[in-house]
């Protein structure tokens, strides 16, 4: 058990999170579980008052910890320091365990490389800043400890780290766009997001890249919220699809494109620890690849997604 002494009065929440400088959302765990005491008393209210004088104690709740199992596979790592780490996630790959997920995932990859952070709360979060959904490929941040992971979550909230994805699409978009709808379930098929009412805010900027004749399109996306399936949910109001991605209306056969043709292909993000901006880019993998030099020339593909110009596309947003 932890003690201290109040100097200042104030919220529990706010109070607590500058003592042990941690997030808010850190403290607030800690206080819901029952592990926050003022003068003897267990407080589960982050708003409660305390006063200068009271007395404040707290324990930490340890993490139950993730039972290694057997990988047999490696994720391309485009960056590493003492402080964090790019991957570029491949397809197929899901980031999170869950109980329906049976085969091997991110995180248990990351717990063979030795990284599992805990917090205060007893979370175990394993570095993992952002989420790729399980078919989509490329860059994924990483933290290596709490306090670089909470500067991390920040700088998404702040928009100072943002992604740029690329997408092969089965029809011409007419025009850039940019759809700013709220996602949330979908209240017919549980496996699906859709644009709701009382969804979460999500806002998603699309830019034409290159078209073919066979009706397939290059277009690049930028994301302003990070809402689950949130590109091709944005996509589907516009009566477009990722190839591939037959959950939200694509019609293909799986022996022909066997997977979504969604990348995240460049991360910019803020170093929490050097300030310096920092930028990487993932190589696409060999399928999209082999796809993009089917219907578009290479030369047209390398001037379109230079890593030096695709963000200025979006600059006038």
């Amino acid at each position: 058990m932890n003690l201290f002494k109040i100097k200042t009065s104030g919220r529990i929440d706010k109070i607590l999170a500058t003592e042990l400088d941690v997030s808010r959302n850190q403290v607030e765990k800690l206080v819901k579980d029952g592990l926050v005491s003022v003068n003897g008393k267990v407080v589960t209210k982050t708003s409660f008052k305390v006063v200068e004088g009271n007395e404040i104690s707290y324990k930490f709740k340890e993490a139950e910890k993730r039972e290694p199992v057997e990988i047999d596979f490696d994720v391309e790592i485009l960056y590493e320091d003492e402080y964090l780490m790019v991957v570029n996630k491949p397809s197929g790959l899901v980031v999170h365990p869950a109980p329906s997920v049976k085969e091997p995932t991110l995180v248990d990859w990351l717990v063979k490389k030795g990284i599992s952070l805990s917090t205060i709360s007893g979370e175990e979060r394993h570095g993992i800043v952002h989420r790729i959904d399980k078919e989509t490929t490329g860059a994924l941040v990483i933290a290596k400890d709490n306090k670089v992971h909470e500067m991390l979550s920040e700088q998404l909230q702040d928009k100072s780290m943002g992604r740029y994805y690329l997408a092969l699409i089965d029809h011409f978009l007419k025009e850039d766009v940019v759809v700013d709808k709220p996602i949330g379930r979908n209240p017919h098929n549980r496996l699906k997001m859709d644009v709701v009412p009382h969804g979460k805010p999500a806002k998603t900027a699309f830019k034409k890249l290159l078209t073919s004749m066979h009706d397939v399109e290059l277009i690049a996306a930028k994301l302003f919220t990070g809402r689950t399936h949130q590109i091709r949910v944005h996509l589907n109001t516009l009566g477009r699809h990722i190839l591939g991605d037959d959950l939200y209306g694509f019609k293909s056969k799986r022996d022909k494109i066997p997977r979504v043709y969604l990348h995240a292909y460049l991360l910019y993000l803020i170093h929490p620890v050097t300030g310096k901006r920092m930028e990487f880019v993932a190589p696409l993998f060999d399928d999209m690849k082999l796809y993009l030099s089917k219907y578009f020339d290479q030369s047209d593909i390398d001037e379109k997604i230079d890593p030096l110009t695709l963000g200025s596309r979006f600059t006038d947003l």
